[in-house]
């Protein structure tokens, strides 16, 4: 199973919002989504990063608008979803599931470009969007346009999937695929129905960790930012023992990747060729 990260966007950030004790000096953050080649299921895409669809389409609400005029998110052309696929020799026809860690727009904002798509996210956070009024979800950094008219009758919940028990200081979750390869892991603290992704068949356990923190350093020196970006937490009380939990990971021979960390990692794709 081959498993590669593209970077969608950039996104600037004063370094003192995402690091406790880091400096004014400004931090060009990626926004990452994934790829997965699985034997059986194919080509699987991990959300979909940023998209022109959030960003400068036509017909956005104002609210959508104001979202990007705030974040300012500089698209990246050469590595959007589709001419990423395409230099796989895939169209958008080809990719019959998405795994939605979770609603933000940043990983949601490309879900129409997928007709053909079953969507791999918790149903339990799709119930509590449904449940909310338009303001509510607001509130929770999730934009419902950006959802495709169908979503529903694409979801494929994680609650109807086997679970997985942790052992020692490796995470359990549930089953994405039924061959234990991808083990979808809950990360509390970020957002509502966040989960990362556990891939056990690597030389070395990879957790992708979505958005646990903004930066690795946070998580491995224990300096995650407080107040004022837990604002922006669905539960900030549970960042903390999220982050413990990745710790422990890591102190066992783990790695972890997170969504935004600018460093390059071994995952990443490589620019193409001039």
């Amino acid at each position: 199973m081959r498993i590669v990260f593209a970077n969608s966007a950039w996104v600037s950030a004063a370094e003192r919002l995402i690091l406790r004790g880091g400096g004014w000096q400004r931090v060009r953050l990626r926004v990452r989504y994934g790829l997965i080649f699985h034997p059986v299921a194919g080509p699987v895409l991990i959300d979909t990063g940023y998209t022109p669809e959030a960003l400068t389409g036509e017909g956005r609400g104002r609210m959508l608008q104001l979202y990007g005029t705030l974040l300012k998110p500089e698209l990246n052309a050469a590595e959007q979803a589709l001419p990423v696929l395409k230099r796989f020799g895939l169209s958008p026809d080809d990719i019959r599931t998405i795994i939605v860690t979770h609603f933000h727009a940043d990983h949601i904002s490309g879900l129409s470009l997928f007709r053909d798509a079953r969507f791999i996210a918790s149903d339990a956070a799709w119930a509590r969007v449904k449940a909310r009024s338009p303001r509510q979800n607001l509130r929770h950094g999730v934009f419902a346009e950006l959802f495709p008219l169908d979503f529903e009758a694409r979801l494929e919940g994680l609650s109807a999937k086997r679970r997985v028990e942790a052992r020692e200081d490796v995470p359990g979750g549930s089953d994405l695929f039924g061959d234990g390869s991808v083990i979808a892991v809950d990360l509390p603290g970020h957002a509502d129905g966040q989960f990362g992704l556990l891939f056990t068949g690597l030389e070395r356990p990879l957790l992708y960790a979505v958005d646990v923190q903004w930066l690795l350093t946070a998580l491995t020196e224990n300096r995650a930012p407080g107040f004022p970006a837990t604002l922006i937490a669905e539960d900030a009380a549970a960042i903390e023992p999220t982050s413990a939990m990745l710790r422990r990971f890591l102190a066992v021979g783990g790695e972890v990747m997170l969504c935004h960390d600018p460093a390059p990692t071994s995952y990443d794709l490589a620019p193409e060729a001039a």
